[in-house]
Protein backbone atom coordinates (compact mmCIF):
# COMPACT_ATOMS: atom_id res chain seq x y z
CA UNK A 1 0.00 0.00 0.00
CA UNK A 2 1.51 3.26 -0.78
CA UNK A 3 0.35 7.08 -1.06
CA UNK A 4 1.56 10.69 -2.45
CA UNK A 5 1.70 12.49 0.39
CA UNK A 6 2.14 16.21 -1.55
CA UNK A 7 0.56 14.92 -4.64
CA UNK A 8 0.27 19.12 -5.80
CA UNK A 9 3.86 18.90 -6.57
CA UNK A 10 3.45 17.02 -9.45
CA UNK A 11 2.81 19.99 -10.93
CA UNK A 12 6.53 20.66 -10.86
CA UNK A 13 7.05 18.20 -13.88
CA UNK A 14 5.96 21.03 -16.46
CA UNK A 15 9.59 22.35 -15.55
CA UNK A 16 10.87 19.57 -17.48
CA UNK A 17 9.83 20.44 -21.04
CA UNK A 18 10.33 23.52 -19.98
CA UNK A 19 14.20 23.74 -19.12
CA UNK A 20 14.35 20.92 -22.58
CA UNK A 21 12.73 24.05 -24.55
CA UNK A 22 15.31 26.64 -23.04
CA UNK A 23 18.20 24.22 -23.13
CA UNK A 24 17.61 23.69 -26.98
CA UNK A 25 17.15 27.30 -27.63
CA UNK A 26 20.41 28.75 -26.01
CA UNK A 27 22.42 25.82 -28.22
CA UNK A 28 21.27 27.46 -31.24
CA UNK A 29 21.54 30.89 -30.06
CA UNK A 30 25.09 30.01 -28.91
CA UNK A 31 25.69 28.22 -32.72
CA UNK A 32 24.72 30.76 -33.85
CA UNK A 33 26.50 33.35 -32.19
CA UNK A 34 30.07 31.43 -33.30
CA UNK A 35 29.32 31.51 -36.71
CA UNK A 36 30.48 34.84 -36.45
CA UNK A 37 33.72 34.09 -35.61
CA UNK A 38 34.26 31.72 -38.17
CA UNK A 39 33.20 28.07 -39.57
CA UNK A 40 32.38 26.00 -36.52
CA UNK A 41 35.15 22.85 -37.65
CA UNK A 42 38.03 25.26 -37.78
CA UNK A 43 36.68 26.99 -33.89
CA UNK A 44 36.63 23.29 -33.02
CA UNK A 45 40.00 22.57 -34.19
CA UNK A 46 41.40 25.81 -32.53
CA UNK A 47 39.85 24.93 -28.92
CA UNK A 48 40.09 21.40 -28.71
CA UNK A 49 40.09 21.13 -25.05
CA UNK A 50 35.82 22.47 -25.71
CA UNK A 51 33.75 18.86 -25.41
CA UNK A 52 30.58 19.02 -27.48
CA UNK A 53 29.38 16.07 -25.62
CA UNK A 54 29.94 17.81 -21.70
CA UNK A 55 27.25 19.96 -22.02
CA UNK A 56 24.47 17.54 -23.31
CA UNK A 57 25.62 15.52 -20.33
CA UNK A 58 25.74 17.72 -17.65
CA UNK A 59 22.23 18.98 -18.54
CA UNK A 60 20.92 15.39 -18.24
CA UNK A 61 21.89 14.89 -14.97
CA UNK A 62 20.47 18.38 -14.12
CA UNK A 63 17.43 17.28 -15.50
CA UNK A 64 17.62 13.70 -13.76
CA UNK A 65 18.14 15.38 -10.38
CA UNK A 66 15.45 17.83 -10.60
CA UNK A 67 12.92 15.15 -11.44
CA UNK A 68 13.88 13.02 -8.25
CA UNK A 69 14.15 16.48 -6.74
CA UNK A 70 9.99 16.83 -7.37
CA UNK A 71 9.61 13.11 -6.50
CA UNK A 72 11.18 14.00 -3.23
CA UNK A 73 8.60 16.93 -2.44
CA UNK A 74 5.75 14.70 -3.53
CA UNK A 75 6.83 12.46 -0.75
CA UNK A 76 6.38 8.60 -1.83
CA UNK A 77 5.04 6.60 1.60
CA UNK A 78 4.15 3.01 2.04
CA UNK A 79 1.99 1.55 3.87
CA UNK A 80 3.72 -0.60 6.81
CA UNK A 81 1.13 -1.26 9.06
CA UNK A 82 -2.21 -2.96 8.36
CA UNK A 83 -3.91 -1.93 11.65
CA UNK A 84 -7.64 -3.10 12.85
CA UNK A 85 -9.68 0.74 13.49
CA UNK A 86 -12.87 0.72 15.62
CA UNK A 87 -15.53 3.32 15.23
CA UNK A 88 -17.93 4.17 17.64
CA UNK A 89 -21.02 6.06 17.14
CA UNK A 90 -24.65 6.69 17.14
CA UNK A 91 -27.60 6.11 13.36
CA UNK A 92 -29.82 9.68 13.46
CA UNK A 93 -32.26 10.05 11.02
CA UNK A 94 -33.68 13.06 10.85
CA UNK A 95 -37.38 13.25 9.40
CA UNK A 96 -38.03 16.91 7.77
CA UNK A 97 -41.40 17.95 6.97
CA UNK A 98 -41.58 19.54 3.23
CA UNK A 99 -45.20 20.24 3.97
CA UNK A 100 -46.41 23.78 2.22
CA UNK A 101 -46.85 24.85 5.00
CA UNK A 102 -42.93 25.10 5.97
CA UNK A 103 -42.78 27.88 3.81
CA UNK A 104 -44.10 30.39 5.95
CA UNK A 105 -42.01 33.30 6.75
CA UNK A 106 -42.09 33.82 10.27
CA UNK A 107 -38.64 32.29 10.39
CA UNK A 108 -36.10 33.55 7.92
CA UNK A 109 -36.17 33.44 5.23
CA UNK A 110 -38.86 30.32 6.02
CA UNK A 111 -39.09 27.40 8.32
CA UNK A 112 -37.86 25.14 5.48
CA UNK A 113 -34.68 26.63 4.67
CA UNK A 114 -34.02 27.45 8.92
CA UNK A 115 -34.63 23.73 9.45
CA UNK A 116 -32.19 22.86 6.13
CA UNK A 117 -29.29 25.48 7.93
CA UNK A 118 -29.48 24.20 10.83
CA UNK A 119 -29.44 20.47 9.72
CA UNK A 120 -25.98 21.12 8.08
CA UNK A 121 -24.69 23.16 11.21
CA UNK A 122 -24.94 19.39 12.81
CA UNK A 123 -22.94 17.64 9.97
CA UNK A 124 -20.46 20.03 10.35
CA UNK A 125 -20.29 18.92 14.16
CA UNK A 126 -20.87 15.20 13.28
CA UNK A 127 -17.71 12.30 13.30
CA UNK A 128 -18.15 8.80 13.45
CA UNK A 129 -22.37 9.09 13.77
CA UNK A 130 -24.24 7.63 11.17
CA UNK A 131 -26.98 10.00 8.88
CA UNK A 132 -29.95 9.62 7.42
CA UNK A 133 -32.61 12.35 5.82
CA UNK A 134 -36.38 11.53 5.36
CA UNK A 135 -38.35 13.82 4.18
CA UNK A 136 -42.38 13.76 4.74
CA UNK A 137 -45.58 15.58 3.88
CA UNK A 138 -48.84 13.52 2.92
CA UNK A 139 -46.15 10.90 2.52
CA UNK A 140 -42.83 9.70 3.31
CA UNK A 141 -39.90 9.47 1.34
CA UNK A 142 -36.42 8.39 1.82
CA UNK A 143 -34.29 11.22 0.85
CA UNK A 144 -30.72 9.78 2.18
CA UNK A 145 -29.82 6.15 3.20
CA UNK A 146 -28.28 6.25 6.87
CA UNK A 147 -24.48 6.71 6.02
CA UNK A 148 -21.31 8.37 7.33
CA UNK A 149 -20.85 9.89 3.79
CA UNK A 150 -21.45 14.11 5.36
CA UNK A 151 -20.57 15.45 1.97
CA UNK A 152 -23.09 13.43 0.52
CA UNK A 153 -25.88 14.44 3.11
CA UNK A 154 -24.92 18.69 2.15
CA UNK A 155 -25.62 17.87 -1.21
CA UNK A 156 -28.69 15.57 -0.64
CA UNK A 157 -30.26 18.51 2.10
CA UNK A 158 -29.25 21.12 -0.93
CA UNK A 159 -31.75 19.83 -3.06
CA UNK A 160 -34.49 19.63 -0.54
CA UNK A 161 -37.86 21.27 -1.34
CA UNK A 162 -41.72 21.56 -0.73
CA UNK A 163 -42.08 20.19 -4.38
CA UNK A 164 -39.94 17.07 -3.38
CA UNK A 165 -43.48 15.40 -2.33
CA UNK A 166 -46.32 15.85 -4.14
CA UNK A 167 -49.04 15.06 -1.65
CA UNK A 168 -49.59 17.41 0.77
CA UNK A 169 -50.16 16.50 4.45
CA UNK A 170 -48.34 15.72 7.66
CA UNK A 171 -47.98 12.33 7.86
CA UNK A 172 -45.62 11.79 10.58
CA UNK A 173 -46.14 7.96 11.68
CA UNK A 174 -45.33 7.32 7.92
CA UNK A 175 -42.43 8.76 8.80
CA UNK A 176 -41.62 7.74 11.54
CA UNK A 177 -42.06 4.19 10.17
CA UNK A 178 -40.06 4.51 7.25
CA UNK A 179 -37.16 5.85 9.69
CA UNK A 180 -37.73 2.70 11.75
CA UNK A 181 -36.90 0.39 8.79
CA UNK A 182 -33.84 3.01 7.97
CA UNK A 183 -32.08 1.15 10.78
CA UNK A 184 -32.36 -2.48 9.56
CA UNK A 185 -32.87 -5.34 12.38
CA UNK A 186 -29.90 -4.47 14.47
CA UNK A 187 -30.74 -3.56 17.77
CA UNK A 188 -29.11 -1.49 20.07
CA UNK A 189 -30.29 2.07 22.07
CA UNK A 190 -27.67 3.60 19.68
CA UNK A 191 -30.40 4.88 17.20
CA UNK A 192 -32.36 7.94 17.71
CA UNK A 193 -34.91 9.54 15.18
CA UNK A 194 -35.67 13.57 15.30
CA UNK A 195 -38.64 15.39 13.43
CA UNK A 196 -38.86 18.69 12.35
CA UNK A 197 -42.06 20.05 12.00
CA UNK A 198 -44.64 22.63 12.33
CA UNK A 199 -46.95 19.78 13.13
CA UNK A 200 -50.06 21.16 11.43
CA UNK A 201 -52.49 18.94 10.07
CA UNK A 202 -50.75 15.66 11.71
CA UNK A 203 -51.94 11.76 11.64
CA UNK A 204 -53.83 10.71 14.53
CA UNK A 205 -51.34 7.55 14.09
CA UNK A 206 -48.21 9.12 14.67
CA UNK A 207 -48.59 8.75 18.30
CA UNK A 208 -48.88 4.90 18.02
CA UNK A 209 -46.38 4.55 15.58
CA UNK A 210 -44.01 6.55 18.11
CA UNK A 211 -44.84 4.00 21.13
CA UNK A 212 -44.01 1.07 18.68
CA UNK A 213 -40.76 2.21 17.79
CA UNK A 214 -39.57 3.37 21.09
CA UNK A 215 -40.47 -0.18 22.22
CA UNK A 216 -37.70 -1.15 20.47
CA UNK A 217 -35.19 0.80 21.82
CA UNK A 218 -34.83 3.86 19.68
CA UNK A 219 -35.22 7.18 20.89
CA UNK A 220 -37.50 10.20 18.77
CA UNK A 221 -37.32 13.54 19.61
CA UNK A 222 -39.11 16.52 18.26
CA UNK A 223 -38.38 20.14 17.13
CA UNK A 224 -41.62 22.80 16.54
CA UNK A 225 -40.58 25.61 14.16
CA UNK A 226 -42.95 28.09 13.53
CA UNK A 227 -45.21 30.70 15.97
CA UNK A 228 -48.21 29.67 17.58
CA UNK A 229 -49.47 32.95 16.41
CA UNK A 230 -49.16 31.59 13.31
CA UNK A 231 -47.99 33.10 9.55
CA UNK A 232 -49.56 33.22 6.05
CA UNK A 233 -48.05 30.55 3.18
CA UNK A 234 -46.87 32.17 0.02
CA UNK A 235 -47.20 30.56 -3.05
CA UNK A 236 -45.12 31.12 -5.85
CA UNK A 237 -44.93 30.82 -9.65
CA UNK A 238 -41.84 30.45 -11.69
CA UNK A 239 -39.79 31.40 -8.50
CA UNK A 240 -41.88 34.74 -7.91
CA UNK A 241 -44.28 35.21 -5.17
CA UNK A 242 -47.59 35.85 -6.11
CA UNK A 243 -49.62 36.14 -2.80
CA UNK A 244 -50.78 33.79 -0.13
CA UNK A 245 -52.86 30.78 0.20
CA UNK A 246 -56.24 31.12 0.86
CA UNK A 247 -59.33 28.96 1.52
CA UNK A 248 -62.55 28.09 -0.39
CA UNK A 249 -64.16 31.20 0.88
CA UNK A 250 -61.30 33.39 0.31
CA UNK A 251 -59.39 34.20 3.43
CA UNK A 252 -55.59 33.96 3.63
CA UNK A 253 -54.44 30.66 5.22
CA UNK A 254 -52.65 30.90 8.53
CA UNK A 255 -50.32 28.16 9.46
CA UNK A 256 -49.78 27.62 13.64
CA UNK A 257 -47.34 25.68 15.31
CA UNK A 258 -49.09 22.41 16.81
CA UNK A 259 -47.05 22.28 19.76
CA UNK A 260 -49.64 19.86 22.02
CA UNK A 261 -48.79 17.05 19.00
CA UNK A 262 -44.83 16.86 18.64
CA UNK A 263 -45.03 17.34 22.59
CA UNK A 264 -47.42 14.20 22.31
CA UNK A 265 -45.07 12.30 19.75
CA UNK A 266 -41.79 13.06 21.96
CA UNK A 267 -42.95 11.69 25.14
CA UNK A 268 -44.21 8.29 23.02
CA UNK A 269 -41.19 8.25 21.87
CA UNK A 270 -38.88 8.33 25.14
CA UNK A 271 -37.48 11.83 23.91
CA UNK A 272 -38.13 15.41 24.33
CA UNK A 273 -39.51 18.22 22.38
CA UNK A 274 -37.89 21.25 21.64
CA UNK A 275 -39.03 24.81 20.51
CA UNK A 276 -37.51 26.02 17.76
CA UNK A 277 -35.69 29.87 17.97
CA UNK A 278 -34.47 32.12 15.18
CA UNK A 279 -31.14 31.87 16.86
CA UNK A 280 -30.98 28.03 17.29
CA UNK A 281 -33.98 25.58 16.30
CA UNK A 282 -32.82 22.88 18.92
CA UNK A 283 -30.41 20.47 16.98
CA UNK A 284 -27.04 21.22 18.51
CA UNK A 285 -28.96 20.49 22.32
CA UNK A 286 -30.31 17.07 20.91
CA UNK A 287 -26.80 16.02 19.63
CA UNK A 288 -25.38 16.14 23.23
CA UNK A 289 -28.25 14.00 24.36
CA UNK A 290 -27.36 11.80 21.07
CA UNK A 291 -23.56 12.03 22.26
CA UNK A 292 -24.54 10.26 25.56
CA UNK A 293 -26.71 7.44 24.35
CA UNK A 294 -25.14 3.80 23.72
CA UNK A 295 -22.44 4.08 20.91
CA UNK A 296 -22.42 1.17 18.13
CA UNK A 297 -18.85 -0.20 17.23
CA UNK A 298 -17.60 -0.39 13.34
CA UNK A 299 -14.66 -2.19 12.62
CA UNK A 300 -12.85 -1.13 9.43
CA UNK A 301 -9.07 -2.01 8.63
CA UNK A 302 -7.02 0.49 7.06
CA UNK A 303 -3.58 1.35 6.68
CA UNK A 304 -2.69 3.98 9.37
CA UNK A 305 1.07 3.74 9.53
CA UNK A 306 2.97 5.11 6.75
CA UNK A 307 6.73 5.49 6.37
CA UNK A 308 8.10 8.41 4.15
CA UNK A 309 10.45 7.49 1.04
CA UNK A 310 11.31 11.23 0.45
CA UNK A 311 14.80 10.95 1.67
CA UNK A 312 15.61 8.50 -0.91
CA UNK A 313 14.83 10.55 -3.92
CA UNK A 314 15.87 13.98 -2.13
CA UNK A 315 19.67 11.71 -1.57
CA UNK A 316 19.73 11.30 -5.29
CA UNK A 317 18.77 14.51 -6.43
CA UNK A 318 21.71 16.19 -4.14
CA UNK A 319 24.39 13.70 -5.86
CA UNK A 320 23.46 14.57 -8.76
CA UNK A 321 23.71 17.91 -8.49
CA UNK A 322 26.97 17.43 -7.06
CA UNK A 323 28.03 15.21 -10.34
CA UNK A 324 26.71 17.70 -12.50
CA UNK A 325 28.48 20.67 -10.19
CA UNK A 326 32.30 19.32 -10.67
CA UNK A 327 31.78 18.32 -14.08
CA UNK A 328 33.48 20.52 -16.70
CA UNK A 329 32.80 21.26 -20.01
CA UNK A 330 36.61 20.62 -21.40
CA UNK A 331 37.45 17.13 -23.01
CA UNK A 332 39.09 14.72 -20.62
CA UNK A 333 43.14 14.56 -21.42
CA UNK A 334 42.80 10.61 -21.07
CA UNK A 335 40.08 10.43 -23.99
CA UNK A 336 42.33 12.95 -26.48
CA UNK A 337 45.50 10.82 -25.38
CA UNK A 338 43.51 7.33 -26.33
CA UNK A 339 41.52 9.15 -29.39
CA UNK A 340 45.60 10.09 -30.79
CA UNK A 341 46.68 6.71 -29.74
CA UNK A 342 43.96 4.72 -31.78
CA UNK A 343 44.29 7.30 -34.35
Amino acid sequence: MYRLENIDYLYGLVLIPVLILVYVLNRAWRKKALKKFGELDILSYMMPDVSAVKPLQKFILFLIAILFLIVGLVNPQIGSKLEEVKREGSDIVICLDVSNSMKAEDFSPNRLEKAKQAIEKLINKLNNDRLGIIVFAGEAYVQLPITTDYAAAKLFLENIDCDVVPTQGTVISSAIELAEKSFGTEEGKNKAIIIISDGESHDDNAISAARSTAEKGTVIHTIGIGSPAGAPIPTYKNNIQTGFKKDKEGNTVVTKLNEVALEEVAAAGNGVYIRASQGEIGLLALQERINKMEKKTFDTKMYTDYEDRFQIFIGIALVLLIIETTLTTRTSKWWVKMFKTKA
